[in-house]
């Protein structure tokens, strides 16, 4: 595409969104919105409120939802696991299988055969 084609695909993508904004400027619905907001957080101010407070007061059920999630039983540690390569007599001690000697044992021996030497 051509800068002057481009210029002019730009320029008239800023001409309908200008118009669009014009459209939003004439709008009581946002004209009332933005009242609505700037009285809401003059109160906010005024009596030191936060909007969770705020969503408390007016949806208690919303809270109960949330801290439910929050509340959720911790994940158990990874149990220990011990492997001992017979040949060499090197042990291992991990909690996951993302140890690097571990990989090497498995990609050279083979992985049945190194989980096989777990203690």
């Amino acid at each position: 595409m051509s800068k002057l084609a481009e210029f002019k695909a730009l320029e008239a993508q800023l001409a309908a969104q200008l118009k669009q904004l014009d459209a939003l400027r004439n709008d009581d619905k946002l004209k009332r919105e933005i009242e609505f907001e700037e009285k809401l957080r003059n109160l906010m101010g005024k009596y030191d409120v936060g909007l969770r407070e705020i969503i408390s007061i007016l949806d208690p059920q919303s809270i109960r939802t949330s801290t439910t999630l929050v509340s959720q039983a911790p994940r158990r540690q990874r149990q220990l696991k011990v492997y001992k390569n017979p040949e060499t007599g090197e042990v291992v001690e991990t909690k996951g299988g993302n140890h690097k000697i571990l990989k090497a044992w498995k990609e050279k021996h083979g992985a049945d055969k190194v989980e096989g030497w777990l203690q």
